[in-house]
């Protein structure tokens, strides 16, 4: 079936992500006429996971906040467009608050199709006695109630279901335990795990966990199964005006592990913006952009061209002073989304630390060209099934020189700020 119109299509995201994984996703919906003002995405306000589910958890949200914070933003999108119906696509954890949502919170009549990427819809581990009440246990109540819900199939009548998957490069979809930290232990899932009876079950050979959702050849799948025919084009075509915009946020409580990421505004930090050198990062005179944020997180808008680099900065109390440098904006977008740091710990010798990241997808070593500050592959990076989307150069040499991410040919450079000064720096690919 040919779609004769362009319904609202919101965007949700994984475990401890944010919305500002699909810009670019929603970059190539617009270059195929999209309208902008139809593409939506959520931001959680607790993005990670329970423990166990039926827990309360500080700084952390159940399946059931998650799904009545998506029913929420279906509600409040339906209304501003006047539709009847939306378009649901999600990623990894997200798949769960919409099935969730449609299967028990009433989404059965708001949704026409629901896309889903590496979703583990049969549990990132399948183990009764170990973590038994979390919602990536496919041996526990959360999953064994969704993929019941259907009889004989595993999605909810009445909606268009897709799902897409790696054929094996799933760090989530193991045979081991190797990435929930149990090396070796069997978890009793497959590399098919995301596959659901009843919908339509698509490999994407070689793509990653976040791949299968932000990749081209996602948006390609996606784009057909909506709409019923091919897209004009995968790339993403430059715009010749560019508004930015987003939110700034920052880290919750610390537990077993770790600080955790939130998508609460920062309210408070300040932000200033640099057009910086793309060859050496170099600040190439006083910030084009300052801004104080407010309740609502938002530090634009700031108008840019597809030619011009920058450099974010954050100041924030309780927060290292954060550098991001970012590759040329293609488009306008809103989900310009910045996230404050703290200092990571102390090594002897190390002047400076330097982050590349990559939030729409991991380094593979036999697939990728990746290197910082030299290396290539670079010895953050483990051989095997691709999971580590963060590599980092320690600097030991000198600080405030230049320092050169690379990825498949996307390029960023910035500067190595010193740990002393309560600096931290992080290079952002957009692919």
């Amino acid at each position: 079936m040919v779609l004769k119109h362009h319904p609202p299509i919101l965007f949700v995201h994984g475990n401890g992500d944010t919305a500002a994984l699909w810009h670019t996703t929603i970059w190539r919906f617009e270059s195929n006429g999209w309208p902008r003002a139809q593409l939506h995405a959520i931001d959680l306000p607790y993005p990670v996971a329970r423990d166990e589910d039926h827990l309360d958890q500080p700084g952390r949200s159940s399946s059931e906040q998650h799904m009545r914070f998506l029913a929420a933003e279906v509600e409040r999108v339906l209304e501003e467009s006047g539709e009847s119906r939306l378009v649901l696509v999600a990623n990894s954890r997200g798949g769960y608050a919409v099935r969730n949502y449609i299967a028990h919170g009433g989404g059965a009549a708001r949704v026409s199709h629901a896309i889903l990427g590496g979703t583990p819809n049969h549990g990132v581990w399948a183990i009764p006695d170990y973590r038994p009440q979390s919602e990536f246990n496919g041996a526990g109540p959360f999953l064994r109630r969704l993929n019941s819900v259907g009889g004989s199939v595993e999605v909810t009548p009445g909606v268009a279901w897709l799902t897409l998957r790696s054929d094996d490069n799933d760090k989530y979809a193991q045979p081991h335990g190797d990435w929930i930290g149990h090396p070796g232990l069997p978890t009793h899932v497959l590399p098919s795990g995301p596959a659901l009876k009843g919908a339509t079950n698509l490999v994407l050979p070689g793509h990653d966990h976040r791949e299968v959702s932000f990749s081209a050849a996602a948006f390609d799948h996606t784009w057909r199964f909506i709409t019923g025919h091919a897209p004009t084009t995968v790339h993403v075509v430059d715009e010749m005006h560019i508004s930015l915009n987003g939110k700034v946020s920052g880290l919750g409580v610390d537990n077993q592990t770790g600080s955790e990421p939130n998508n609460l505004p920062l309210a408070g930090a300040i932000l200033e913006v640099y057009e910086v050198n793309p060859a050496t990062g170099e600040r190439l005179g006083p910030s084009v952009h300052r801004a104080t944020v407010g309740p609502d997180g938002r530090w634009g808008p700031m108008k840019a061209t597809t030619t011009q680099a920058f450099e974010f900065v954050i100041f924030a109390t309780g927060y290292a002073i954060t550098h991001l440098y970012r590759s040329p904006f293609a488009r306008s977008s809103q989900l310009v989304n910045l996230r404050a740091e703290r200092l990571p710990a102390a090594q002897p010798g190390m002047l400076a630390c330097v982050m590349l990241t990559r939030p729409r997808g991991y380094f593979d070593l036999e697939r990728d060209h990746c290197s910082l500050d030299g290396p290539h592959p670079h010895p953050d990076v483990p051989p095997g099934t691709a999971g580590v989307s963060v590599a980092v150069a320690r600097i030991a040499d000198k600080a405030h020189r230049a320092v050169v991410g690379e990825f498949n040919g996307e390029r960023i450079v910035g500067r190595a700020w010193p740990l002393a000064g309560n600096h931290v720096v992080l290079l952002e690919l957009h692919h």
